[in-house]
This record gives structure tokens, sequence and C-alpha cells, in this order.
């Protein structure tokens, strides 16, 4: 079961007819049905910059490719864990996955991974096997 950001990103994927909505525009809509007292909640930038920037490499299933993050080691981040979940070598938990894609440095991880594994697990990740 995804949290709540890892639910941010199936529904902006999943936004019926919102092929003229951007990633950005969906990412908001979102957020807004998940914390729409908690403006904090909402802006927190870390889980949003991992989804913008799979959105932006091509990667999520029926957004295509633009420019649509700031932030680069969020969507790196994010890029890197889906490269390593389509190697298919191991199971990867939330924390494993995380610990592998910052190389073992002691850096708290920030929903980037609970995005990535709700579009993993959904199968809305472009190239999943």
């Amino acid at each position: 079961m995804a949290n709540r950001y890892g639910e941010a990103a199936l529904m902006a994927v999943r936004q019926a007819g919102s092929t003229d909505i951007t990633p950005e525009e969906r990412w908001e809509a979102s957020m807004q049905k998940l914390y729409p007292t908690s403006p904090a909640a909402r802006n927190k930038g870390c889980p949003r910059g991992a989804f913008l920037g799979l959105c932006e490499e091509g990667l999520v299933k029926g957004i295509p490719a633009g420019r649509y993050t700031k932030s680069q080691a969020n969507k790196q981040y994010a890029v890197r864990a889906v490269a390593l979940l389509t190697e298919g070598t191991q199971h990867w938990s939330r924390t494993s996955l995380w610990r592998a894609v910052t190389n073992g440095v002691d850096k708290a991880e920030n929903s980037q991974m609970d995005v990535v594994l709700a579009l993993w697990n959904n199968d809305l990740i472009l190239g999943k096997s």
C-alpha cells in the first residue's frame, strides 16, 4: 500500500481526461485532494521532485517527456531507483532502495522512494517488464 505521496503520484497519473493538464498541475490537484488543510504537506518538495523528474525523463506511462522540475537531486534519486528496479536482480524495500540510490550516504529519505515504488508496483513505469 502506498503512503500518501505514493498515492498522490498514482492519482496524478490516473487523472481522467488529463491530456492537456501538465504533470505539475496533476500533482498539485492530487495533493489538494489528499492534503486539503495542510499547505506544508502539499508543498513538500522531495516527492514532488521525484514524480516530476520521472515524468521529465518520459518514464511515466501516459505522460510525455518534457521539462517539469528544477529539483535535479530528487529527479536523479528517482531515475536511479527506476534503473535499479528495472535490473530486477533483487527485491528492494523502500529502505534498501534508498540506501542503494544514495550509495549508502547517511541522508534521510523524504518520500521519493514512496513515489517510485507506488508507480512501479502499479505498472505505471515505462519499460517495466
